[in-house]
């Protein structure tokens, strides 16, 4: 089966029309996108959008073979022009199947929000899997399924739906996931394409043609990430984006509860509203444990934390406790936890403070604090095949 993207944008495209935004002003030439719609073997129209044979013709195709034009979601605005050669579009009702002349078979798959998904298996047992722009299926939980060779889905605005047909086995380690439905809440350029593959999807330009059910390694997802940047830089938010795809993950929350601080009470709350329901959060500093065992994804928020408690073990902020023997207990400590990140086999997404950049504590301690939290941060990242740094809500690339 072969599947060739006339658009991959919103419903409006990118740029949409009159937008000032950064990103839209950004969406120009080689970088704009059509409204989606998909063309399968010639034969099957998912979507009509505007311009559709134009798209067609630039990508080499022609809709004149095509059987059935199908929709997948209510289009706002004024009617797409039906052009005279195609048949009339229509929907299917959820749960429903229809098989063409060519030997394609359809069926309607519910959505969790308005519109129809459309599995489509070709006559020699390709699936592919469509899903309209803000919607995830809906009825996964409790229900296996076998993986679809692709699936293309609103990956930036319902991670969710990745992470629920992860989670019942419809997209399995070879299945291919490819984002659209791309819009001005998606990142721009190279930043879009390090999410995505944080996620083990990935973004084609308009008119790209794709094989459906050949092979094709998908993108390596890294095992061990560190995430650095300032207070307030965003790098947490980095960090979780880089796992809402997964369908459980283990949010190691590192700083603990401190009762009767109702200001860091309320920090520890906006992390909680905007992670996943599914996520399950441990409160705790035994993090080689962890490492060591099989599991979900680790999400360890955050070093510097850690390494406050590491240092209280051992009493590291008085300076006689420091010389008689607290120096080298941490040491010991922090060899321990990056031995357990090398040796891990589970994908690992670490935050950490970048600090002693121009502000000199001005105290013994704080400056042993600077310190150590410098080396470990950068022992650490030795064992990370993606470090990054986040600045003003940018994440730059420093390794990967």
């Amino acid at each position: 089966m072969e599947l060739t993207l006339l658009g991959t944008g919103a419903p409006d495209g990118l740029p949409r029309p009159h937008c000032p935004c950064a990103v839209c002003a950004s969406a120009r030439g080689a970088r704009g996108r059509a409204p989606t719609a998909l063309l399968v073997d010639d034969a099957l129209l998912l979507d009509l959008t505007p311009g559709a044979v134009f798209a067609a013709a630039r990508a080499g195709h022609s809709l004149s073979g095509v059987r059935q034009v199908l929709l997948t979601h209510p289009h706002d605005g004024p009617a797409v022009e039906q052009p005279p050669s195609l048949p009339p579009a229509g929907r299917v009702p959820d749960r429903q199947e229809l098989t063409l002349i060519t030997g394609h078979r359809i069926r309607a798959v519910a959505m969790d929000a308005p519109g129809t998904g459309y599995e489509v298996t070709s006559p020699e047992g390709e699936r592919l899997l469509y899903l309209p722009p803000g919607a995830a299926p809906a009825g996964l939980a409790g229900r296996a399924a076998e993986p679809y060779d692709m699936v293309v889905c609103d990956v930036v605005a319902r991670p969710d739906a990745v992470a629920g047909l992860r989670a019942v086995g419809a997209v399995g380690a070879a299945t291919e996931v490819i984002a659209v439905h791309l819009d001005h809440d998606a990142p721009p350029g190279e930043q879009l394409h390090r999410r995505l593959a944080a996620g083990g999807a990935r973004a084609v330009p308009d008119g790209t043609t794709l094989p459906v059910g050949h092979y094709r390694a998908v993108p390596d997802v890294p095992r061990r990430t560190l995430v650095t940047g300032g207070a307030r830089s965003g790098k947490s938010l980095e960090a979780e984006q880089r796992l809402e795809t997964f369908p459980e993950v283990v949010y190691v929350a590192t700083g603990g509860r401190r009762d009767g601080d109702a200001e860091w009470a309320a920090r520890v709350g906006l992390h909680r509203d905007r992670r996943p329901a599914a996520w399950r959060t441990e409160e705790t500093c035994e993090l080689v444990g962890l490492l060591e065992a099989d599991g979900p994804p680790l999400l360890i928020d955050c070093l510097s934390l850690w390494l406050t408690d590491a240092m209280d073990r051992v009493a590291a902020w008085d300076d006689a406790r420091w010389a008689d023997g607290g120096e080298e207990a941490l040491r010991k400590r922090v060899a321990e936890l990056v031995r357990a990140v090398r040796g891990t086999r589970r994908t690992v997404v670490a935050v950490t403070n970048e600090t002693g950049s121009g502000v000199v504590p001005a105290t013994a301690a704080g400056r042993r604090f600077r310190d150590e939290l410098g080396r470990l941060n950068a022992a650490f990242a030795a064992e990370c095949e993606h470090v990054l740094l986040v600045v003003a809500g940018q994440a730059l690339v420093l390794r990967g």
